[in-house]
């Protein structure tokens, strides 16, 4: 009779410790999935800017005013390349674990004139890794001048759309809309927007987040 009391007690101890890290493990897996993912260059990663004007400050400011549970975590670089960003993701997916990427890379490669073979599987390949860890994606499409020739500039604008049509994954046509005929909306290298032209920004990226708008209410895993 004793030894029914000791092992039934026993199961009791195991039962509540197994409840607990079930728990921890729910509650732990609903911060991590409502993050959202910045994978950009300078344009995210307010180059030339005031700490905290940038259109990642401002998505973030947004969430809170709405009282979503997301968060966002920008992991972006000035400089940032689409080989570079591909080295770095699968460790941020990891560690991060988020439940949105938004993916604004590839204009570095068009300044160095890389391959857009090569930017297109980059490309690629993160939206892959990204899908499979679980998480919804946002493509920003990316446009250079003209003067790096009309094939080049028209093949690399096609790029986007393509991987957000094979993909299966949203789509910002054009991250910088309506700011590219306005020179006072950029610093004076004439190539990165000023803290005038982040609310433009923002409003792009919001607008094509609108597919989220009903998940950013809630985390993913609530």
């Amino acid at each position: 009779m004793i030894k029914n009391y000791w092992q039934s007690l026993y199961c009791r101890k195991l039962l509540t410790v197994w409840l607990f890290c079930l728990l921890f493990s729910i509650v732990s897996s609903a911060q991590a999935n409502s993050t959202i993912l910045v994978m950009g260059d300078s344009l995210s990663a307010e180059y030339g800017l005031t700490r905290g004007s940038g259109w990642v400050r401002l998505l973030e400011e947004r969430l809170q005013k709405q009282g979503s549970p997301w968060v966002v975590f920008n992991a972006s670089i000035s400089g940032e390349t689409t080989s570079g960003g591909l080295t770095r993701l699968p460790s941020l997916l990891q560690q991060k674990k988020p439940g949105i990427v938004l993916l604004e890379l590839g204009a570095n490669d068009a300044l160095r004139g890389l391959s857009i073979d090569e930017t297109e599987k980059n490309l690629r390949k993160m939206i892959q890794l990204s899908q499979q860890s679980g998480a919804k994606v946002l493509l920003f499409g990316i446009q250079i001048p003209p003067n790096y020739g009309q094939q080049y500039t028209k093949r690399f604008k096609g790029v986007f759309g393509k991987l957000a049509k094979q993909e299966n994954i949203e789509l910002l046509p054009f991250f910088m809309q309506g700011l590219a005929s306005q020179r006072e909306l950029f610093q004076a290298d004439n190539i990165h927007p000023n803290e005038k032209a982040q609310v433009l920004l923002f409003n792009n990226v919001w607008g094509a987040m609108s597919p989220y708008q009903q998940l950013l209410k809630t985390a993913p895993s609530q």
